[in-house]
């Protein structure tokens, strides 16, 4: 018996739909994550990009638990001097859902080459409608 090895000719990828409404935001980034980088699978391999595409859905709808809406603030800085920007995430999930969720799966995946890869196969939507209808993705229940 041998250790399959996962590499780019024998990996099929398939697409998923989460539905993040009335969900923590942490939860699904969490779930999203996993199936990104292909760890649902019992063929994963640590070294191969072997995960499925992602369609998050309704990330306008998806909540943050406790005070997080008012205490929790997203922070970077431009590389200037005095160039520390910050806005809390009540504003955020307002305003730009789909950067907020995007950010919380992408601080799950891993810092490399790999990560940057998962990510892009990674799509955010703040409604229901999505325009991937013609890859016949799957429901992901969370």
């Amino acid at each position: 018996m041998s250790t399959f090895m996962a590499n780019a000719g024998n990996i099929t990828r398939k697409w998923y739909i989460l539905d993040a409404e009335g969900k923590p935001l942490g939860r699904v980034a969490a779930q999203a994550a996993v199936l990104l980088r292909g760890k649902h699978k019992p063929t994963f391999t640590p070294n191969a990009d072997c995960g499925d595409h992602v369609i998050i859905i309704n990330a306008g709808k998806a909540v943050l638990t406790g005070r997080k809406l008012e205490q929790k603030k997203l922070q970077w800085h431009t590389g200037w001097i005095g160039g520390l920007k910050e806005v809390k995430y009540s504003k955020l999930m307002a305003e730009e859902p789909e950067k907020a969720m995007t950010i919380a799966i992408e601080g799950m995946l891993p810092h490399n080459t790999l990560g940057r890869a998962a990510a892009k196969r990674l799509r955010v939507y703040k409604g229901a409608e999505h325009n991937n209808a013609a890859q016949k993705p799957e429901v992901y229940n969370v």
